[in-house]
């Protein structure tokens, strides 16, 4: 069970991060502005953003793992959709109706192959830490993003921008099969009792109770839309600020350097996570000090020049973040009942895509007038925003904030 997690993680990561390196290039070699190219990035969060509730109804009504095949379906296609776009030059409108149904593919992942995996692992009695299943998962993760950002890279240099979009299509459809034959919905029956309208409307309320109805869920969902809005313009807006200091605005290896970078420090963060976790007696503690690490790092890679002092600063950043992520999982599964789950965390990635809907836009214009340095000092500030809420979560004493291992359940 933890080896078909693995798997699809490495699978669909290995897929995603052919095109991360070079995305933002992608866009702008289209014809768009970096207004234009950001605001592309945000119909792709407000993608995810409509969908998030009603894909996470698919998967705590139909499965799981129904969820999964439709995401890489769906993902699949709209790729091809991309890279036809870039091949005929399209106008903005496509790239956001585009990208809209790009966030919808995403929302069928959010949520569900974590839910799929918490429930399994309560249901086979697993006792260990969920810090070190999400931390491997993590280094698994990374693995994947390391390889695949470094070939995409090194592919659109040799070839052109647009073969990675064209291979991490077919990933995608090699996953589909993977899938189709490992996964299966262990510790969860899917409620087929209500109509669609009917079960979404009984997922939403149950989903609101246990989510924003719940205060320590809810003040640490409201930091979602600072960390994981300003993280998905940076890990783009690395890509030319990175060639920028470089001095060669042609070389894509370089650019690829940035999502490189990002994957090897979230190999060492998943490693680092269950220790640094082990420091403290709260999880809160791990994730506040992850929080005000990325805030004050962002702001020293807007305000530096050189070139190798910025992939220094990236790396910092993107070792506080993979340190967070594992931690920040495990803290809000331990408080979300089984029956919601996967709606819940689609929820909180809900939360992150109206953050990343608002933000980029604005980062992006910010970047137009004053340059990416710019735009990444205020990224730095925007995400410090997010300290007063994993506050405020850590004030209602939550049983998940101290807790070190899995309980395991009765299968439902």
């Amino acid at each position: 069970m933890q080896g078909t997690y693995y798997t699809l993680m490495l699978g669909n990561t290995l897929a995603a991060s052919l095109i991360w390196g070079v995305n933002t290039l992608f866009l702008l070699d289209a014809g768009l502005s970096n207004l234009e190219a950001f605001a592309a990035n945000a119909f792709f969060s407000a993608g995810m953003l409509i969908f998030e509730i009603p894909t996470g109804v698919v998967a705590d009504t139909v499965g799981r793992r129904a969820s999964y095949l439709l995401g890489t379906v769906t993902l699949a296609v709209t790729t091809i959709l991309y890279w036809m776009l870039w091949v005929w030059q399209s106008p903005f409108w496509a790239w956001a109706l585009v990208s809209v149904l790009l966030g919808l593919g995403f929302t069928f992942f959010s949520g569900a192959v974590d839910a799929w995996l918490v429930d399994a692992l309560k249901a086979t009695s697993y006792t260990g830490s969920l810090e070190t299943v999400f931390g491997r998962a993590q280094i698994v993760g990374g693995v994947a993003m390391l390889s695949g950002s470094v070939l995409g890279g090194v592919i659109a240099q040799v070839t052109n921008l647009g073969v990675p979009f064209l291979l991490r299509g077919a990933i995608l459809l090699v996953m589909f099969v993977v899938a189709a034959l490992l996964m299966r919905d262990l510790g969860f029956t899917p409620d087929r009792s209500e109509s669609p309208l009917r079960a979404t409307r009984t997922v939403l309320r149950a989903s609101i109770r246990y989510g924003l109805g719940d205060p320590p869920v809810r003040w640490l969902m409201l930091a979602s839309p600072f960390t994981a809005g300003v993280g998905i313009y940076v890990f783009y807006a690395l890509q030319p600020y990175l060639l920028e200091l470089w001095g060669d605005e042609e070389a894509y290896t370089v650019a690829g350097l940035a999502a490189a970078l990002v994957s090897g420090t979230a190999i060492l963060g998943g490693t680092l996570a269950p220790w640094v976790r082990k420091l403290f007696r709260r999880r809160t503690s791990t994730i506040l000090l992850a929080t005000i690490t990325s805030a004050l790092v962002l702001v020293g890679i807007g305000l530096v020049r050189n070139f190798w002092v910025a992939v220094v600063l990236v790396a910092l950043w993107g070792i506080a973040s993979a340190i967070d992520d594992p931690v920040h999982r495990a803290y809000l599964n331990d408080m979300i009942p089984s029956k919601q789950r996967a709606t819940v965390l689609s929820f909180d990635s809900l939360m992150g895509s109206a953050g990343g809907v608002a933000v980029q836009p604005v980062l992006g214009r910010v970047a137009d007038v004053g340059g990416y340095g710019a735009s990444l000092v205020w990224s730095g500030v925007i995400s410090a925003v997010a300290v007063p809420f994993v506050l405020l979560s850590r004030a209602q004493k939550p049983a998940a904030d101290t807790a070190r291992e899995v309980t395991p359940q009765t299968p439902q």
